[in-house]
């Protein structure tokens, strides 16, 4: 008996099933077109916007950004911008000013831009309506908090993780929740 006349082993077979799975996901055009598509979003929504903002000194931004109409958003110097942020700016008017000394942890999403409700159009077809984002200088906002257009949160507050801000946040307060709501209030810096 010779070794060509012996029949695969089940161990075998799926060895070779598995090569076969491998090599047809590699040779797969639509992972390489894929991979044009994410290059594509990565370069609108993380670069191309980026080199539009007025950056202050000292400011990091984290690589996964993402940014609309970067040519109306502005931050001060020594700030942090987190990762996975989102700072969409409107798409005719609607500015995001952020001071210095700002900290926005991962998943912040601030926007200047909000559909309006008009009855028996569809909500893509919704007008905006645009409004200017304004952040104090020695603000932190947690991971995940939402700020919604026409909000300025005050110098020296401190808004929680999770927190959707849909109205003004007075100077160094403290703010939780949805709606975010004032809590407590902080000591001013001196």
């Amino acid at each position: 008996m010779n070794g060509s006349s012996v029949a695969k082993g089940p161990a075998e077979a799926g060895t070779l099933a598995k090569l076969a799975r491998f090599l047809g996901s590699i040779l797969d055009p639509r992972i390489y077109l894929h991979g044009l598509r994410i290059l594509h979003y990565y370069g609108y929504s993380h670069v191309r916007d980026r080199r539009q903002i007025r950056c202050g000194r000292g400011t990091g931004i984290a690589p996964n950004v993402s940014f609309r109409n970067g040519a109306r958003i502005a931050i001060g110097e020594q700030s942090h911008i987190g990762e996975r942020a989102y700072l969409w700016a409107g798409d005719s008017t609607g500015r995001i000013v952020i001071g210095n000394f700002v900290s926005l942890a991962p998943e912040v999403f601030i926007t200047a831009s909000d559909y309006q409700f008009v009855a028996g159009v569809p909500f893509r077809r919704q007008p905006k309506k645009e409004r200017d984002v304004t952040i104090g200088d020695d603000v932190w906002l947690g991971a995940r908090v939402v700020v919604t257009a026409g909000v300025t949160i005050g110098a020296g507050s401190i808004v929680g993780a999770g927190a959707v801000v849909t109205k003004d946040i007075p100077p160094n307060s403290i703010a939780v929740g949805v709606p975010a709501r004032v809590v407590a209030q902080r000591s001013p810096i001196s």
